[in-house]
């Protein structure tokens, strides 16, 4: 063992005993421990939400087809290790005694569902349980609509096609029946062995075809890796949970969104926590380097040993790190069990890779000034202990700092926008910080002047620690912003969440409703104390024309190729309504709503703004749709924003009502029932057997539970970004103590009382933490705006009121850590304050 090797070991057991590498030694402990217990837990969390949601598409992956695909893609799934199953849907008539109604027909194998389960009840409209059967052969199980429109019961028969099933089952629910309430035909589901004898699937008919997979992660990629070559666009599409466009799909992937966010916020204030440290170990140690130097030490030999007691350090952190962070997020799984689902058997290594590697580079790189620092102090400082270090650029240590906090977040995230976003705004708020240093100086020379009180002593102190204050108020001002940044999108994210599902959201909505049975609804349901939510009149139209040029309306790959030069269209039958009143969650982007039409002008309509910018449609261009034989033209005279999100009928056009005034039309429209009420159901639509009802409650529970876990998810996120914000700042007031001690002793010397002096220390970190807060608020406000507008698709708002809880509650919460850090040093009296000097 090297001379240099024993020297380092022998300085880091000293010191430990010592207590001086406890700081930093903190520091890289809470940044090992809060990105691994942060990261861990939203893996293992998003792990169990994407599982959990994954019951939605009823497995881990869908091949979505328009043929059937080539039996080997099949069995090589298997070879990867992978379960599969397959449905086949078409539109059929399902026929009975004396009625008929078209059905959604679904034939799926035994294997269906991978995820999720089949829900049926004992009687229409009932409560749905799951069931573990698969459908006989010769059996077929229909929703509860069917047994309205076709008045029949349980044990009775019907034609589907060129063959008689008995009906076994009431269907409730299937995981993937879908999202949309325009979704009107009721779902008949039945065994894939029978469809061939139905010959409903024979040439002219449109049919669909879902494979289904599940398995590791990993597998399925590869898998995918193999098949992708092989996938036509035209005519495939494989897709996951994270490519559902529903309500539930974008919560969940805005939650990983923020999980991520937290995430890099938690590295952001370790590396804070580390770089306060490391300054504050090197200036400590100017004294045993100069020493070393007029010893006779080489700078090679100082660097070299002071870099083991890093590499010691680090070590010792990160195996510290590790154990605590990993306690931690066990601790808060088994506190959080029964709310949300979180795996404890499930264990990434990604976490614990970028935990090590965060505290490794947090060490290295936001030390390295310091330590530059450290080894550029001359051996003269033996005798004049007013001289520091020959090292005074702060341009490296900037350049140093930067690099590594963007560094950390890039490989972290692997998202440029994320990092991009947080990482100039840290920049805007350190050149807001360094002008309002010079400006708390200006003031400080003007209140620092005069008789010694608290409030004198106080800014005269932050006027002559400029430099150490500016330090300070930074740190502070980033952390605050930081808190700020994962609160403020919490408390806007849940929000927008809970306003997407308030209570006494419509769990049923009835369509294909005519005039006249609408004025009888209205009566009925008055008398039944049921209240709906408005009627919608809907027509079918497909959308053929702008400006009177053709567009592709066929969606087959044949019909594509053959009118491969004209314009696109949507593909589908449009649902259109008409109105000239703006739907809730509807907002005008550009041009006038339908009310300022007046006679004579063009008839206006409103496209929903997505759909105009894909269609390259734009304000003044004419649309053209044929509704049945008719052919009806109007004008774009605005386009609109739609919240897709609230369970409510949403439209891309909306035309005005002198568009429409030739037809009859049906309505849309919904209601809520509670659940005590839900037996009342069937009686309540007796009067009106040919409206089609539709039951979403199971899909509404589905989604509130999986909001709930995430919002409980997102508390505990919070909690630990608020306990690593409140060590920085902690380290932070540690980092000044040897100045302090100092400046007390010198007061005391000169007769300040011991009430003045905690007064004014009191009343310096409040002054800071007032400052800090205000321009944290200030900076969050940019962040907010481009985080919500830009990642997670949200409504960017001011938030004002953190305006005046930002700086009160900084100033609060800084002057309480102040003085709290600052307590020992106070109770000390003058005699015992100049030993410690010594």
């Amino acid at each position: 063992m090297s001379m240099v090797f024993q020297l380092a070991w022998r300085l880091f057991k000293h010191e430990a005993k010592r207590g001086e590498l406890t700081i930093i030694l903190l520091a890289i402990v809470l940044s090992v421990a809060s990105v691994l217990s942060l990261s861990l837990f939203s893996e293992r969390l998003q792990g169990a939400l994407t599982d959990r949601s994954a019951e939605f598409i009823a497995a881990d992956r869908q091949l979505r087809s328009r043929t059937p695909v080539d039996e080997s893609w099949v069995v090589k799934a298997s070879e990867f290790g992978l379960e599969t199953a397959y449905q086949v849907s078409t539109r059929s008539m399902v026929f009975g005694d004396d009625e008929l109604a078209l059905s959604d027909l679904r034939a799926v194998d035994s294997a269906y569902p991978l995820k999720g389960a089949i829900k049926v009840t004992d009687r229409a409209f009932g409560v749905p349980e799951a069931t573990s059967d698969s459908l006989a052969p010769g059996e077929v199980w229909l929703d509860s609509r069917m047994f309205q429109l076709l008045q029949i019961e349980l044990g009775d028969s019907v034609d589907i096609g060129d063959s008689s099933f008995t009906v076994t089952r009431v269907l409730s629910e299937i995981p993937d029946a879908g999202f949309s309430v325009f979704n009107t035909d009721p779902i008949a589901l039945m065994s894939a062995e029978d469809l061939p004898k139905t010959n409903i699937t024979g040439p002219g008919s449109r049919v669909s075809y879902k494979y289904y997979f599940t398995g590791d992660s990993s597998d399925l990629d590869e898998y995918y890796d193999w098949l992708r070559p092989q996938l036509d666009r035209e005519i495939h599409r494989w897709t996951s949970i994270e490519d559902d466009d529903s309500a539930i799909g974008r919560s969940i992937a805005r939650a990983e969104q923020y999980f991520l966010l937290a995430s890099l916020l938690a590295i952001v204030l370790a590396a804070v926590s580390i770089a306060v440290a490391a300054q504050r170990y090197s200036q400590r140690h100017f004294d045993p380097v100069a020493i070393m130097k007029t010893l006779g030490a080489g700078k090679k030999m100082v660097q070299r040993i002071y870099l083991l007691q890093i590499c010691f350090i680090t070590i010792l952190g990160i195996i510290l790190g590790v154990i605590t962070g990993f306690l931690l997020q066990q601790g808060v799984v088994h506190l959080l069990a029964g709310t949300v689902e979180v795996s404890l058997d499930v264990w990434h290594w990604r976490p614990l890779a970028i935990a090590v590697f965060t505290g490794v580079v947090c060490a290295v790189l936001f030390s390295l000034y310091p330590l530059l620092q450290l080894f550029s102090v001359p051996p003269l400082r033996v005798l004049r202990r007013d001289i520091n270090t020959t090292l005074s650029s702060k341009a490296l240590q900037f350049a140093t700092s930067g690099i590594a906090v963007f560094l950390l977040m890039w490989i972290y995230s692997q998202d440029l926008l994320i990092s991009a976003i947080l990482f100039v705004s840290g920049i805007i708020l350190v050149a807001l910080l360094l002008g309002v240093t010079n400006v708390l100086i200006i003031v400080g020379r003007r209140l620092g002047s005069g008789s010694m009180g608290a409030w004198t002593l106080a800014w005269a102190r932050i006027r002559r620690r400029a430099m150490g204050n500016s330090v300070q108020l930074i740190s502070f001002a980033i952390t605050i912003m930081l808190l700020l940044v994962v609160l403020v999108m919490r408390n806007d994210m849940v929000k927008q969440w809970r306003d997407q599902l308030p209570e006494g959201t419509p769990n049923y909505f009835l369509s294909n409703v005519t005039e006249t049975q609408r004025l009888g609804l209205i009566e009925h349901f008055d008398k039944n104390n049921v209240e709906s939510d408005g009627y919608y009149p809907v027509a079918r139209g497909r959308f053929v024309a702008i400006n009177d040029e053709k567009i592709r309306t066929e969606v087959t790959k044949e019909e594509r190729d053959a009118t491969d030069d004209g314009r696109q269209g949507l593909g589908r039958e449009a649902n259109l309504t008409w109105s000239t009143t703006l739907q809730t969650g509807n907002k005008i982007l550009e041009g006038e709503w339908l009310d300022v039409w007046e006679e004579g002008d063009p008839v206006p309509l409103s496209i929903e703004a997505e759909v105009a910018e894909r269609l390259e449609i734009e304000l003044g261009d004419v649309l053209t749709f044929n509704i049945g034989s008719e052919v009806v033209s109007a004008t774009v005279t605005s386009l609109r924003e739609v919240n897709w999100q609230t369970m409510q009928p949403n439209f891309f056009f909306v035309l005005h009502p002198k568009a429409m005034e030739n037809f009859s039309p049906t309505y849309i429209t919904s209601f809520h029932l509670d659940e005590e009420r839900k037996p009342e159901i069937t009686k309540l639509m007796a009067p009106f057997a040919s409206v089609t009802l539709f039951d979403v409650d199971a899909r509404i529970n589905q989604l509130r539970e999986i909001i709930d876990q995430v919002s409980m998810a997102v508390e505990f996120i919070l909690i630990l970004v608020l306990l690593a914000g409140a060590l920085v700042l902690i380290a932070q007031v540690q980092a000044s103590m040897d100045e302090r001690l100092q400046e007390l002793a010198i007061l005391r010397t000169l007769g300040a009382k011991g009430w003045t002096i905690r007064f004014s220390v009191i009343n310096e970190f409040i002054i800071i933490g007032l400052v800090a807060g205000l321009m944290a608020a200030i900076s969050n406000e940019f962040s907010l705006y481009m985080l919500q507008t830009k990642v997670f698709q949200m409504e960017a708002s001011l938030h004002l009121s953190y305006w005046l809880i930002a700086p009160a509650v900084g100033a609060v919460t800084v002057g309480i850590l102040g003085a709290i850090g600052c307590w020992r040093l106070l109770s000390l009296n003058t005699g015992e304050l100049l030993r410690k000097m010594v």
